[in-house]
């Protein structure tokens, strides 16, 4: 574990079953490795990669952990699991998606994990809910901001926002 505590971002998607539910279990399992957590509005969006699939319900938990990258990423893929997950074909349905966007400003490139995200800097569904948070967070590895990224994305007129049926709703945890 790492000595300190790393600030950390966590992009949650769900297009299978009860979207919300699957979220909000995803986010009280997180609670005892999340300090400070915290999390973004629910924003609706089409899949990626195309095909007939239900819509995604998106949202962004941010906090700070001690958890090394690779055993945060762990929990995450054990948490996928156990809402039901099946590994199938890239882009397909999937009744919780768990992704490591952000693991302090750390960059890095390897067979099982890169940060930030590769798909941060452009993905609407993800760029939305972080800003309802933390909109002027600078990204790696040129310190633009999430409001300047977000402004920028192409799909952001695709998103339709949700609110939370209760609770947790933007910024708060519970």
């Amino acid at each position: 574990m790492s000595p300190t505590k790393v600030s950390v971002a966590i992009g949650a998607g769900s297009n299978l079953g009860d979207r919300e539910s699957h979220l909000r279990s995803a986010l009280r399992s997180l609670d005892p490795i999340l300090a400070d957590a915290r999390c973004g509005g629910l924003y609706e969006s089409m899949p990626l990669g195309g095909g007939r699939q239900p819509p995604y319900l998106n949202t962004v938990f941010v906090g700070r952990t001690h958890l090394d990258p690779e055993p945060l990423l762990a929990v995450l893929k054990f948490l996928e699991l156990r809402a039901g997950r099946r590994r199938g074909p890239r882009w397909s349905s999937r009744p919780l998606d768990l992704d490591l966007l952000l693991y302090g400003r750390e960059e890095r490139n390897t067979p099982e994990l890169t940060l930030p995200h590769p798909g941060l800097r452009v993905r609407a569904f993800v760029l939305a809910p972080l800003a309802d948070v933390a909109p002027g967070l600078r990204l790696p590895p040129d310190g633009a901001t999430v409001e300047s990224l977000l402004a920028a994305a192409e799909s952001l007129s695709e998103l339709r926002t949700r609110a939370w049926r209760e609770g947790p709703g933007a910024g708060s945890i519970g």
